[in-house]
């Protein structure tokens, strides 16, 4: 969700803030735009609505020079995606800045500003601030300073770079909120909103804390936290060791890491169960005694990462003997809530940054929980630094929009904190066997998975004229359901919604015919003849059936139900296993339908706003 870059260098940085951005193309945007000081002190600015590349065929037919710039990619909040309302925005043509989230008195900050004779051009919330530091200014004595009396003025979030033509050898960042890293390199230095941004110029990082405001040079980086005074913020080595911008073979981004799961999953457990044993050490220092004192856990994610917790209730209560709940962040912060004795706060989330989860971290270290931990697939991201304890699931940089094996990489992390926490809650020696081994087979039986997508991409067909389906499952299976309904509304534009199948009866009846595909996810468990009868409830009402099921579930093909043979699998692993068929499902069905799938429309990847 909105992407920043900038350079405060001694060659031209046009290239690489085109770069950046395109590098930050997942993350959801609108429009794109650049602002560079030239060497006589003029600033040029250009914008674009679209994509990057309109950005960088505009800045090829007229190239900036200079080696000071800023540049975005909008995703639209305040105002309607233009190119009037992409940023940078200006003040007095002196002033750039570019921002990362939602100042919320935007519309007093207004009002004032058009009082003292500022005109406004646009709809944003970050002209506004635009127009405030080129008032504070005017009584300060640096760019710096006034950015720190702007900063006090601002409610909301912001991650922000500004720009003065005037002294064109520095910028000054700001965070509250919103993520934003420092690049080191020799003689130039760079910020960006996520290191990915970064990686062809720099490997080095630190990342800026909440508050934190920073005067950039070339030569130096000056951080000072939000009482204003001078802190170290430790530079650390991107551990990235690939270029996830390749799709290589693949079409697109969300099928390349579809296939990348078996490969992600055995990153996640590599070195973490060795000899049938799970490393409790994984989970960060303390995690054992943390784990020991435990009698409840709260977890709290948004999107997908709620879906991977949801599963992980079942786990949780059935295995390790723990009492478990579940809720959306954005819920969680607002109401009023109770926190049990030796609760453990466990929040998710692929990129470490969303803002719900981050405020319900923040929320529950004043509510009095016992510890937090979080699982997370970005190192030094806001959540694993503000938690107690961190799980990163090492899925490898994940591009597309609808998150695959963000997903995936998150259970079997779940899995494992059920593994570490059923130890001291009176698990047996058995169940602790078979959760390691059921783990450390999991990767051979996706790929068996991934070899029905010839079979899943014939049945996508069925769903060109469809706008509407319904996906069904039964205990651990019914979040799977959900995240299939998910992920088939964010790339295929179908509306989709899942049940728990017990629930048909209770009003989603009323919607089956033959325009309806009802899909519906079956392994071979306790459940299987509860859901045999509601598979027979559909089709007694003319439903068209599309069912995953376990080979030996005795489910057979008719004029009215198309049946994929899942490999049969351990329970344990079956929600993982199940992902996958309903990925390609709603992969193949976005392509019959003609849609962007890596980057569907008004979603971002990494949610940084309220």
């Amino acid at each position: 969700m909105c992407g920043i870059v900038g350079a405060v260098a001694q060659r031209d940085v046009a290239d690489i803030l085109v770069e950046g951005l395109k590098r930050l193309e997942y993350r959801g945007y609108d429009s794109a735009g650049v602002a560079i000081v030239d060497q006589d002190k003029q600033l040029n600015r250009v914008r674009r609505l679209g994509k990057v590349q309109e950005l960088a065929d505009a800045l090829s037919a007229t190239p900036l020079s200079g080696g000071t710039g800023i540049a975005h990619t909008r995703w639209a909040t305040h105002g309607i995606p233009s190119e009037t309302n992409a940023h940078p925005h200006v003040s007095d043509n002196t002033i750039a800045l570019v921002h990362n989230g939602i100042i919320e008195n935007h519309d007093e900050l207004r009002t004032k500003l058009q009082d003292l004779g500022y005109v406004f051009v646009s709809e944003t919330d970050t002209e506004v601030m635009t127009h405030l530091v080129h008032h504070e200014l005017k009584t300060s004595s640096s760019l710096l300073e006034a950015v720190q009396k702007t900063a006090k003025q601002l409610e909301g979030a912001y991650g922000t770079v500004i720009m003065d033509k005037r002294d064109p050898e520095r910028v000054v960042v700001a965070r509250s909120g919103s993520p934003l890293v420092i690049g080191y390199g020799l003689g130039e230095n760079f910020i960006a909103s996520d290191i990915m941004a970064l990686l062809p110029v720099t490997r080095q990082f630190s990342y800026l804390e909440e508050g934190d405001v920073a005067e950039v040079t070339r030569f130096e980086v000056n951080i000072f936290d939000k009482n204003g005074e001078p802190v170290e913020r430790a530079a650390q080595e991107s551990e990235v060791s690939h270029d996830a911008g390749d799709k290589g073979e693949y079409r697109h981004y969300m099928l390349k890491e579809t296939y990348e799961q078996p490969t992600a999953i055995r990153n996640t457990l590599e070195h973490r169960i060795v000899g049938g044993k799970l490393d409790i050490n994984t989970f960060g220092n303390g995690a054992d005694d943390i784990f020991k004192d435990i009698k409840h856990v709260q977890i709290i994610a948004c999107g997908t990462s709620y879906h991977s917790g949801m599963v992980a209730r079942y786990w949780l209560e059935a295995l390790a003997g723990v009492s478990c709940n579940i809720e959306i962040a954005s819920e969680f912060r607002y109401r009023r809530s109770h926190v049990p004795d030796n609760a453990l706060l466990v929040t998710i989330s692929q990129s470490g940054e969303t803002a719900d989860t981050l405020a319900a971290l923040r929320l529950a270290k004043e509510l009095g929980y016992r510890a937090s931990l979080t699982i997370c697939n970005v190192p030094g991201s806001s959540l694993v630094r503000e938690s107690d304890l961190a799980f990163m699931t090492k899925a490898g940089a994940e591009i597309g929009v609808a998150s695959t094996k963000a997903f995936t990489t998150q259970l079997v992390g779940l899995l494992m904190m059920t593994l570490a926490i059923g130890q001291h809650h009176g698990m047996d020696e058995q169940t602790q066997t078979q959760i390691s081994q059921s783990l450390m087979t999991l990767p051979n039986k996706l790929e068996e998975v991934l070899a029905l997508a010839g079979s899943i991409e014939g049945l996508a067909e069925d769903f060109a004229d469809k706008h509407h389906a319904l996906f069904l499952g039964r205990g651990d299976q019914y979040p799977i359901a959900m995240e299939g309904a998910l992920k088939l509304k964010e790339i295929s534009y179908i509306h989709a919604e899942a049940y728990a199948a017990g629930e048909l009866k209770h009003g989603p009846l009323a919607l089956i015919d033959a325009e309806m595909p009802v899909i519906v996810v079956a392994p071979q468990n306790d459940l299987i003849e509860k859901l045999k009868s509601n598979v027979e409830e559909v089709r007694a009402r003319g439903g068209l059936m599309y069912v995953f099921a376990d080979v030996d579930a005795n489910f057979a093909s008719d004029d009215t139900m198309k049946v994929i043979n899942v490999p049969h699998c351990d329970d344990l692993i079956a929600p993982i296993v199940y992902t996958l068929p309903l990925q390609l499902l709603s992969y193949y069905v976005a392509i019959i339908k003609g849609t962007d799938v890596d980057q569907p429309r008004n979603l971002a990847k990494s949610v940084t706003v309220e």
